[in-house]
C-alpha cells in the first residue's frame, strides 16, 4: 500500500507535521510512505499511489502559492480520471490562533473532490482533535514568536500526535479499500 505525502514548508513547521503524518501511516503494516516537498514532487507520481495527503502553511486562510501551483498542474490527471477513488487527506499549519486553519483545510480538500477522491478526516474520538483540532484534517497553530530573539515556536507533542493520528487513519482506511 502506497501513501504519498506532499507538503510545502517555509519555516519547518509544516515539514514536522508532514513527518508525523508519515510516521503514523508507516505504523500500519505493509504501508510504504513517499514523503516529498512540493519542489521535489511530480504530479505523475500520484498515479501509482493508493492514498494522497497534501498540506501547507495557511496563508490568510488559503493554500500557499507553491502548493497551489502544484495542485494546478494536476489538470491532466483530472482529465484522465487518474485520481478517482484514491483516498485523500489534508493538513496545514498557521501562525496565529484563528489564523484560518479550517478555511485552509477546506481549500485543500476542494481539489481532491474535483479529482473524485475519497476524503478522510479526523474524528472527535482522537483526544487531541477533540480539544483543539479540526474534523477536516490535521491543522495546528505555531504562534509567531514574541521577538526576533525568541526561540521558534515549533509544533508541540500534541500537535504532532494529531499528525500521527491522521497518517494512521488514512493508512487504515486505505487498507480497507485495498482489500475489497
Amino acid at each position: 500500500m502506497n501513501v504519498y505525502i506532499v507538503y510545502d514548508s517555509e519555516s519547518g513547521h509544516t515539514e514536522m507535521l508532514a513527518k508525523a503524518i508519515a510516521a503514523g501511516a508507516e505504523s500500519i503494516k505493509d504501508t510504504k510512505v513517499h514523503l516529498k516537498h512540493v519542489s521535489e514532487s511530480r504530479p505523475e507520481e500520484l498515479v501509482g499511489m493508493d492514498a494522497i495527503i497534501w498540506g501547507c502553511p495557511g496563508h490568510f486562510g488559503t493554500i500557499s502559492a507553491n502548493l497551489k501551483a502544484w495542485i494546478d498542474d494536476l489538470g491532466i490527471l483530472w482529465a484522465e480520471g487518474k485520481l478517482i477513488n484514491k483516498i485523500g487527506a489534508v493538513f496545514c499549519t498557521t501562525a496565529s490562533v484563528h489564523g484560518g486553519i479550517e478555511s485552509t483545510l477546506l481549500n485543500l480538500i476542494t481539489p481532491m473532490l474535483h479529482q473524485g477522491m475519497i476524503i478522510v478526516g479526523l474524528p472527535g474520538n482522537v483526544p487531541e482533535n477533540a480539544l483543539f483540532g479540526s474534523y477536516y484534517g490535521a491543522g495546528i497553530t505555531c504562534p509567531v514568536e514574541s521577538s526576533p530573539d525568541s526561540p521558534p515556536n515549533m509544533p508541540t507533542e500534541s500537535d504532532l500526535a494529531l499528525g500521527k493520528a491522521l497518517g494512521q487513519r488514512v493508512a487504515e482506511i486505505t487498507r480497507m479499500f485495498c482489500r475489497v
